[in-house]
């Protein structure tokens, strides 16, 4: 098998996605929307200096994201040799259903298991989170909160944001609900599909692992935090008048950055035997199972005398946290930080060496 191109979408995280298979020799190629694709034009390869430098050898523009499904797209990256490498909005713009049935081109990773990433489908992470035995957060039906929670619900204008708001009893949700409904900010009818969560108090970490089918094991290779908004610019006002800054504004924790932190190295244990957990649960419900990236999003909070890792999301693709790169776990393990693009080129460089390449796409 000739060297194939890693190509990705015009989002997220393709230019740590570039930048990794540029350092393993790959040529690369972006697909973008519209009116999306000028922050990429500023990485495309050239020459300077007397050595090549930028990561995207090809940005190719369509209309809209979704476009990439249509036939002469396919063909194009069929062409090229292309192997695509999934993220978050490839999941949201192209959909769950074009990637698994009219998605042709060789995913990197589990294309099904992309599906466990959503709450509202049956076989959901909480369902392999319970099968695996991790500790995730306690569910609750609307009339039953009786502890503060946070209740995830889809955002009205942006369908693929979750708008969050906590609560410590029924009535109070009644009241924040119908406040939110009136603020357009949500609509009353995606409360019916709302996952009312436990609320953690506690430290929150994001362990980014990978998971490799070649060498069959899990590498540690970053941890994060997240700054949201625009609960970081409440949190910095005096504590009188953050509440008249809630009664104004709302909370709004979408996710704008990361913070690449590190972990008490006594603690990273908890990570690793979630990890383990899941791998093997995902083997057995959604064969092959988990091929590359996947990440756990949770708190460390105290319990009986020890700190516990408490998981309340999952993802099975790409993360969106180059930062991740800079904590250490990837250079106690290769000696040399290594961003999670390099990485998956590393697998598939690897796989084409071997005549695996079977094993690490879908």
């Amino acid at each position: 098998m000739k060297k194939p191109v890693i190509a990705t979408l015009g989002s997220h995280s393709a230019l740590d996605i570039c930048r990794g298979a540029k350092a393993r020799g790959f040529r690369t190629v972006v697909l973008c929307q519209r009116g999306r694709e000028k922050t990429y034009r500023y990485f495309k390869t050239s020459r300077a200096f007397g050595s090549e430098n930028g990561c995207i050898d090809e940005l190719v523009v369509l209309e809209k994201f979704s476009h990439m499904v249509e036939e002469r797209v396919q063909k194009m990256l069929e062409r090229m040799g292309a192997i695509f490498i999934p993220h978050r909005s490839f999941v949201v713009y192209v959909g769950l259903d074009a990637i698994e049935k009219k998605f042709r081109i060789p995913l990197f990773g589990n294309r099904w298991l992309l599906r466990a990433e959503e709450r509202n489908e049956e076989r959901n992470q909480y369902y392999l989170m319970k099968k695996a035995g991790i500790r995730m957060p306690k569910i609750y039906k609307p009339e039953e909160i009786d502890a503060p929670v946070i209740v995830k619900v889809g955002e009205a204008e942006r369908r693929y944001e979750r708008a969050f708001f906590v609560v410590s009893s029924y009535e109070e949700y009644l009241k924040k609900a119908e406040e939110l409904v009136k603020r357009g900010k949500i609509r009353r009818e995606d409360l019916e599909n709302a996952v009312i969560e436990e609320f953690i108090v506690g430290a929150h970490f994001n362990f980014n692992f990978f998971y490799s089918p070649l060498l069959k094991r899990i590498e540690l290779l970053g941890i994060d935090t997240r700054r949201q908004t625009n609960l970081e610019g409440i949190l910095r006002l005096p504590s009188e008048t953050q509440k008249k800054a809630i009664e104004e504004y709302g909370i709004s924790y979408i996710e704008v950055g990361h913070i690449a932190c590190t972990l008490r190295e006594s603690l990273l244990q908890r990570g690793f035997e979630a990890a383990e957990k899941l791998v093997r649960i995902c083997r057995r419900e959604y064969p092959p199972g988990i091929i590359g990236p996947f990440a756990l999003q949770g708190a460390m909070v105290p319990q009986r005398g020890r700190e516990e890792f408490v998981v309340f999301d999952v993802s099975f693709r790409m993360p969106g946290s180059p930062g991740t790169k800079y904590t250490p776990y990837s250079y106690y393990l290769w000696g040399r930080e290594i961003c999670f693009g390099e990485r998956i080129a590393m697998e598939i460089e690897e796989a084409v060496k071997r005549e695996e390449i079977e094993e690490v796409i879908t």
